[in-house]
């Protein structure tokens, strides 16, 4: 009985183990590409939660997460393009997910958007360059 209990745990670990390693590729991606604030020190600048609903990851995903869900083929950083690029407002709190990420905001919680003015941070985010400020290095 305890051999099989231990043989469960260990193989409950391994299996487990690809899931928590495969999750933090992502959010290192979606920090360089989104011009997040990379983790300082021994402290994430940006959780799971950008996409996830839980702070570790997996299902369920936010709003935004289904987005980015929706478009992704392989590439997590196409899919977070074209996500930005679809101009949806996933979490409807008033602003574009990619306003949203243009102002540091999670854009798949509506508890969490810009304190400016839509149109103000439109205007900006243009000026700046647009939604080809996310596109994916070649």
């Amino acid at each position: 009985m305890k051999r099989t209990v231990i043989w469960l745990c260990a193989t409950g670990l391994a299996l487990s183990l690809p899931i928590a390693l495969g999750r933090p590729p992502y959010r290192l991606a979606a920090i360089a590409q989104l011009h997040l604030t990379p983790d300082q020190g021994n402290t994430r600048t940006v959780t799971c939660q950008f996409c996830h609903v839980n702070p570790g990851g997996g299902p369920p995903w936010n709003p935004f997460g289904e987005l980015v869900r929706s478009n992704f083929r392989g590439n997590i950083n196409q899919a977070l393009y074209d996500a930005l690029r679809a101009m949806k407002d996933s979490d409807a709190d008033g602003y574009l997910d990619v306003l949203e990420v243009f102002a540091g905001t999670w854009p798949g919680n509506p508890d969490s958007k810009p304190l400016v003015d839509p149109a103000f941070l439109k205007a900006n985010f243009e000026k700046a360059g647009g939604v080809d400020l996310y596109k994916p290095a070649q």
